[in-house]
């Protein structure tokens, strides 16, 4: 069986690191933390009762740079 928040962690990590590499100039303007991603995450299925716009609500919910 797959460890599917090992699986989120690895998948985070890595494209964390590959964006970094490829766009730090860039991302330097838009990133105050040292780490990309949110720790926490979501995941919905296609069966699941989720609906976009409960997908939209948990994107907006997370944090955003202090002004």
């Amino acid at each position: 069986a797959m460890d599917l928040s090992r699986f989120v962690g690895n998948l985070k990590t890595v494209s964390s690191r590959r964006i970094r590499k490829e766009n730090q100039e860039y991302l330097d303007g838009f990133f105050w933390k040292p780490y990309f991603w949110n720790k926490a995450y979501g995941i919905i299925s296609v069966g699941g009762r989720a609906n976009l716009e409960t997908l939209v609500s948990y994107i907006q919910g997370q944090d955003a740079p202090p002004n």
